[in-house]
């Protein structure tokens, strides 16, 4: 029975600013481990106690190792009671609905009535949930017959659904085994991303850059295909915010006297636009606004704190557009006059400013939405780790260093290299070796950030190396006349790198998933590299794995690629299947593909499938 709100009392609530628990608003994603069973008295009773065992597994392997991006495990929930029938799949249903679950994993060791788990008629969860079963490898009950049929019901509903099988017999003691536990884990992390875009904001601050098409924000495509909402507001926001002084004037000088200290730079020769320091301090007050605007500031809901930092407190400008991805415009009409948007996006994109390790925040050069998109993709599905937008600079050959150089890298980069810079707008994480940093040699990239979150040694050291690495240094005035601070940085070598991008055909969203590795160039030859470009932007040379650079480099869609360190892209492939979008290039073994049963149904044909399934969320 509803409750009737007292209605005269929220009229006379003045409002405020709201705070919320996590750095977005919106509910954290939950995934249900929902046990199902044969019914059948006896054989429900011979199977009731391992079949919790099973669920306490993937209870605590999900719990233990998969994290949202601000280092938060993802909320994990069990039906009341083993389902077994159609009344019992209800009350799992009606308990999902009050926690908000967006993914669900069905779990047994034994026959269950397949069909009849659809529940009442529509079953367990909604269309857009993502679904995932695991069925028990073993001989003394079929659970794996009740994973087939159960996966073939779900086909013939037009439902996708994941299907975790072990190749051997599996023990039920001890840990799930390794085939069973990555799968899951691909699952979760990939539903956690999805559930994470869903109800969010992309904020474009400024229109399309220098007609990249990009930077066309297609609001629609976001929509339907990753279930967040559009924002845009015109670069006369911006402007208007530093005029007015609407921002943390005390977080600003922090800031400035943090960046001043702890950072080289190089502002220039000659005359320039304005003094260093200006310079500076009008390229922090700038990442403060993009940030506000994308997140919100309580600070600047308060009169009080407005009276007494110069300018008038605003509830309604202080709200921010609930965005967890954006990107700004830039050039030209904002960098002819005033300073381009590099230490903005770089200091943003990092994981730490002036008040220490916090998560990233993913902002695009030149509002590059596709990009942003990508980013926000490898971000969430890594935990937090930071990204790095890129142009696809030049291709490097061995004979194309030979002959400018002299120099032999033929054993180097076999294949060939590209030159990835884009402006300084480039995280300054990717100044560094993060792997060396924690010691983590291998493994999953959110093992990498889960040893960072947790360690304060291991990210002072990251901090410093990272600051140590990287130069700030003025922009050409010829490209950017209103001038800038750009990121100068040479990434190490060895470091596993995976590239991707999101591309637009008519209506039609692909994704190109491509892991590979940075090398380290001989000094000479990377001096040389970065002289025949803008040797004030960050360097990373990178060679795709299994083709040449070259390949890549024609067969990838625009000038912008996207970056994570760790080799993501089985985990990339999964989540594209789950927001219904054909992957049209990668290079990951078939081993590690992992997506929904209906794939098979249409031969394996990702084009095909994704066509007729359509997008998840219209």
């Amino acid at each position: 029975m509803s409750t009737r709100p007292h209605f005269e009392a929220l009229a006379k609530r003045a409002r405020s600013f709201k705070a919320s628990s996590r750095r977005l608003v919106g509910h954290v994603p939950t995934i249900a481990i929902t046990p199902v069973a044969d019914g059948r008295t006896g054989a429900y009773e011979y199977n009731v106690e391992r079949t919790w065992g099973m669920v306490q597994r993937v209870y605590d392997l999900i719990v233990g190792h998969v994290r949202l991006y601000d280092g938060l495990a993802p909320n994990v929930v069990v039906a009341p009671e083993i389902v077994y029938g159609a009344r019992t799949g209800a009350l799992a249903q009606e308990y999902y609905a009050t926690q908000g679950v967006s993914a669900n994993i069905f779990v047994s060791r034994s026959w269950a009535y397949s069909d009849e788990l659809m529940s009442a008629c529509m079953g367990i969860g909604s269309a857009e949930w993502q679904i995932a079963a695991y069925g028990l490898n073993q001989t003394d009950r079929p659970g794996a017959v009740w994973l087939k049929a159960f996966c073939a019901a779900m086909d013939e509903k037009r439902r996708p659904i994941f299907c975790i099988y072990n190749p051997d017999l599996e023990s039920e003691e001890g840990e799930l085994a390794p085939f069973v536990r990555d799968r899951i884990l691909r699952f979760a992390r990939c539903a956690v991303a999805a559930a994470e875009m869903r109800g969010k904001n992309y904020l474009g601050v400024g229109g399309v850059s220098m007609g990249i098409i990009g930077s066309d924000v297609r609001r629609n495509l976001l929509h339907h295909y990753f279930g967040m909402g559009s924002a845009s507001v015109d670069m006369s926001l911006l402007r208007g915010r530093i005029d007015k002084g609407f921002y943390d004037h005390e977080e600003a000088e922090r800031a400035f006297r943090f960046m001043k200290r702890r950072f080289r730079y190089s502002f220039g020769e000659g005359a320039r636009p304005l003094s260093g320091d200006d310079l500076l301090k009008t390229s922090i007050i700038m990442a403060l606004i993009v940030r506000d605007l994308m997140v919100g500031n309580p600070r600047l809901a308060s009169k009080k704190n407005g009276r007494s930092q110069g300018f008038t407190g605003d509830v309604e400008h202080a709200q921010g557009f609930n965005a967890i991805a954006a990107g700004t415009q830039g050039q030209r009409q904002w960098t002819d006059l005033y300073p381009n948007f590099d230490m903005c996006e770089s200091i943003l994109s990092s994981t730490f400013d002036w008040d220490g390790f916090r998560p990233p925040y993913i902002v695009a050069t030149e509002n590059d939405s596709k990009n942003a998109i990508g980013m926000l993709a490898a971000y969430l599905l890594t935990g937090g780790m930071p990204q790095l937008f890129a142009d696809i600079r030049t291709n490097w050959t061995a004979e194309s260093v030979k002959k400018a150089t002299g120099k032999d890298v033929s054993k180097i980069a076999p294949n060939g290299f590209i030159d990835k810079r884009n402006s300084g707008a480039g995280a300054l994480d990717y100044a560094v070796d993060m792997f060396a940093t924690t010691g983590e040699k291998s493994g999953h990239a959110c093992r990498l950030m889960e040893k960072l979150r947790s360690n304060k040694s291991a990210q002072k050291k990251h901090i410093t190396a990272a600051i140590e690495n990287t130069m700030y240094m003025a922009a050409s005035l010829t490209y950017f006349p209103g001038d800038g601070l750009s990121s100068h940085y040479r990434t190490p070598g060895g470091v596993p790198m995976t590239a991707y991008r999101y591309n637009v055909v008519d209506n039609m969203v692909t994704c190109s998933v491509v892991e590979g590795a940075t090398v380290e160039l001989p000094k000479a030859v990377a001096a040389h590299v970065s002289t025949v470009t803008d040797k004030t932007w960050p360097e990373s040379y990178w060679v795709p794995r299994d083709m040449t650079s070259f390949e890549y480099m024609s067969r990838i869609g625009p000038n912008h690629d996207a970056n994570s360190f760790g080799l993501i892209g089985a985990d990339l492939i999964t989540l594209n299947a789950m927001l219904r979008i054909p992957v049209d290039m990668h290079n990951v073994p078939k081993d590690q593909i992992f997506r929904p049963t209906m794939w098979d149904r249409y031969g394996g044909n990702d084009f095909l499938v994704c066509e007729k399934l359509g997008p998840n969320y219209i």
